[in-house]
């Protein structure tokens, strides 16, 4: 939200959803932080002692994962039909975590785990430690 708003100018959404920090902080280092973002990972992909665990912002937007594979990334930060639908698990790793979504308490279905218990609105923050 924050890249598209400064890209676009508009930064209502960005506002609405925690971004007023921005403009209360020094805008050298507000605007170096900003820029760092565009190197972040889209998706995080961790080998731990109980397996492989990708961690994405909404959803995996593909029933087989596959590091480095090309999917929507705006569905990534996006999408939450698999969650809504009650969608199936997701093949090619052992566990995939997902936040955007904020939900009363964790929700595990499968091999998927929905971690957003709602911190920016009062509620728990969830944490996991995976290995």
């Amino acid at each position: 939200m924050a890249l598209d708003a400064l890209a676009t100018g508009d930064k209502f959404m960005w506002l609405m959803n925690g971004g007023s920090w921005y403009a209360q902080a020094e805008q050298p280092a507000a605007k170096f932080a900003l820029e760092e973002c565009w190197q972040l990972p889209w998706i995080l992909e961790l080998h731990c002692q109980n397996g492989i665990h990708v961690i994405a912002h909404a959803d995996y937007p593909d029933d087989d994962y596959q590091w480095l594979k090309k999917i929507d990334l705006q569905r990534v930060l996006w999408d939450r039909s698999r969650l809504m639908n009650n969608g199936c698990g997701i093949r090619g790793a052992d566990h995939f975590w997902f936040g955007h979504t904020p939900l009363r308490h964790r929700l595990d279905r499968e091999n998927l785990h929905y971690i957003d218990t709602g911190a920016v609105f009062g509620g728990e923050l969830t944490l996991v430690q995976l290995q």
